[in-house]
């Protein structure tokens, strides 16, 4: 027996904008929490671009499939579910969002069509759908609306739901104070006791401090701090979590020592090589003496599990279908699941308005096309099997503290000098600035002033270099005698460093002995290991950059061509009102096939910086 389909459609005004209201409304998971779906679970493995999905309700086990979600962010999105158990055949789902003509908010409009599967459906549906989800649907975007004007996303709708363990309020309290002992500022810790306290559990089951500088506008570093200090004392815990190249989703690691360079990725079914740079995410959670914090699943898909995606359409072989979109300056690519590589895109003023992107069986364009911020797609499937298109930011990590930069950081190392790689693991950690100190004529220091004096001074030394290391945003790898190891995400950050502490060395208070300082640095791409049970780096850039340190015959910085050829450095060497000189030179340097390197001496001097 056939049964006709019904129809729901809700019309909301609200007084937030589509994209104030789009992180909230497209989170299906909160949303379907929120609005009383029971918890889901995947079943078996998925079947092309679908998956296998089951839940139960009132004692009935349902099952069905789901097509991906196909979404144009922040206007529309919706998905498909064709049931194999259950009361219902088939439902669908749409929501748009439009920006209100009369005003600066939003006409939200949620659409249902669902067809029963036996009787139990004819009846079920209009009772379920037509009433009990009506009146929850209007609450929840209600409060969404709220939510979102107060530009607190991340707050939870109803707090009765928050669970804190027995004295565990009072213990974050007495953490939060600790914190501002410890030299936290008082406003951003009230800031993060406060998300503590009303977040919900999915804002806090992966608390990026970035995200949280963001939307707190504050220092990014200093936020990434500030939940450093709150896992040392307890407050908080860490979590390293792998990034699929493909999702941007994955697992969770308590260490790093968890962490493998191969990995799986069973939604994308595909396995990927881990690097720190894209693939590996920093976040925190309460610690579970202060709060519980539960995540159930609720919905599998939806736009904010993939929030760098832009839009997703499912297109049958040879279909084509038009998508109008708006996108922000910068990069882009469109891509599938089932045809090799991914067509580059460019988002600027002086784009085409309109562009055809095909998707063949032998692949996508290497060339990069530059559209209009405001662009008509033209998608068309020329393959022989449905295809799903992807269009993604490439720079997903706006908001993600990397593995590659927190490694850099001088606080995490101090405070977390256990955290390494399992003994034998080679991760790459993307290009970095490595940095070699060594003393001038340190041996001499030792015969004149005696060892005792000298090792005081020299240990003044380290705590000096420490400081201007840690102030540029590096961090000291180790020590090496009386050399230091360092590493920097930005070349010019070093050069500052390393300027600062040459000055300082030379110019110590009355009655402590002038030193002079050699440095060298190069930057390129590095592998992390674990070298006496601490993170530390090796490969040919880091080899490199101690054979320049060997160069400078102190009070200057031998820097490599890749060093000198970023535009931060350049402009440092051209705007220091201190006067910078950088002489070039041309050596061949031992270990590397007597190779000629064009390398640069900067020193401080009123001589011309050549070009």
């Amino acid at each position: 027996m056939s049964f006709r389909e019904f129809h729901y459609r809700w019309e909301f005004d609200l007084n937030s904008s589509p994209e104030q209201l789009w992180p909230l409304v497209s989170d299906t998971n909160r949303f379907n929490r929120d609005t009383g779906v029971p918890t889901v679970e995947a079943v078996g493995e998925s079947r092309g671009n679908a998956r296998r999905l089951r839940l139960t309700t009132f004692g009935i086990p349902i099952e069905w499939e789901e097509q991906p979600f196909e979404w144009v962010r922040p206007e529309r999105f919706g998905v498909v579910r064709r049931y194999s158990k259950g009361p219902v055949a088939e439902l669908r789902v749409l929501a748009t969002l439009r920006a209100r003509d009369d005003s600066a908010g939003t006409k939200l409009v949620y659409e249902v069509w669902a067809t029963p599967n036996n009787l139990l459906g004819l009846l079920a549906i209009p009772l379920q759908v037509g009433i009990i989800s009506k009146g929850r649907f209007a609450r929840t975007f209600r409060d969404y609306d709220h939510l979102a004007m107060r530009a607190v996303p991340s707050a939870t709708v109803r707090s009765s739901e928050i669970e804190f363990t027995p004295g565990g309020q009072t213990r974050l309290m007495e953490l939060g104070k600790r914190l501002g002992e410890n030299g936290c500022d008082s406003e951003q810790v009230a800031l993060l006791l406060e998300h503590i306290v009303k977040g919900d559990d999915f804002a806090l089951a992966r608390i990026r401090p970035y995200e949280l500088a963001r939307k707190w506008n504050k220092p990014r570093r200093e936020i990434l701090e500030l939940c450093f200090q709150a896992t040392r004392v307890g407050m908080l815990d860490l979590q390293w979590n792998l990034i699929c190249p493909m999702c941007r989703g994955g697992e969770a690691k308590d260490s790093l020592d968890e962490v493998s360079r191969n990995v799986h990725c069973d939604g994308c079914n595909i396995d990927f090589d881990v690097n720190f740079e894209q693939s590996v995410e920093l976040t925190f959670h309460p610690n579970g003496s202060i709060r519980h914090v539960k995540v159930d699943i609720f919905c599998i898909g939806g736009p904010q599990v993939t929030p760098h995606i832009v839009a997703q359409q499912l297109l049958p072989a040879g279909a084509q279908r038009s998508v109008s979109i708006k996108l922000e300056e910068g990069r882009y690519r469109l891509r599938t699941m089932n045809v090799p590589g991914w067509q580059h895109l460019r988002a600027s003023d002086r784009g085409q308005c309109g562009v055809s992107l095909r998707a063949q069986s032998d692949g996508w364009s290497s060339e990069e096309i530059e559209i209009s911020h405001k662009c008509d797609l033209q998608f068309e499937n020329a393959t022989a099997i449905e295809q799903l298109f992807i269009l993604e930011r490439t720079k997903w990590s706006d908001d993600a503290a990397t593995a590659a930069e927190v490694t850099t950081v001088q606080m995490f190392r101090d405070l977390f000098a256990r955290e390494a790689l399992r003994p034998g693991e080679q991760i790459s950690v993307g290009t970095l600035t490595v940095l070699f100190t060594d003393l001038k004529n340190s041996t001499r220091l030792y015969r004149e002033i005696g060892d005792a004096t000298a090792f005081g001074r020299v240990m003044n030394h380290f705590d000096v270099l420490k400081q201007s290391i840690a102030e540029q945003d590096g961090a000291l790898v180790k020590t090496i005698g009386d050399a230091v190891m360092a590493v920097f995400r930005r070349p010019a950050n070093a050069l500052r460093a390393m300027l600062e502490a040459q000055e300082l060395l030379a110019n110590p208070p009355d009655g402590m002995l002038p030193l002079t300082l050699k440095a060298g640095m190069h930057t390129g791409p590095c592998i992390a290991v674990t070298l006496n049970d601490r993170l530390d780096y090796f490969g040919s850039t880091v080899n490199l950059a101690a054979r320049l340190e060997g160069q400078s015959t102190g009070g200057d910085v031998v820097i490599s061509t890749a060093v000198y050829s970023d535009h931060e450095v350049r402009e440092l060497l051209q705007e220091c009102p201190a006067g910078l000189s950088a002489k070039q030179f041309t050596i061949p340097l031992k270990g590397f096939d007597d190779e000629e390197f064009e390398l640069w001496r900067v020193a401080r001097g009123a001589a011309p910086v050549g070009n």
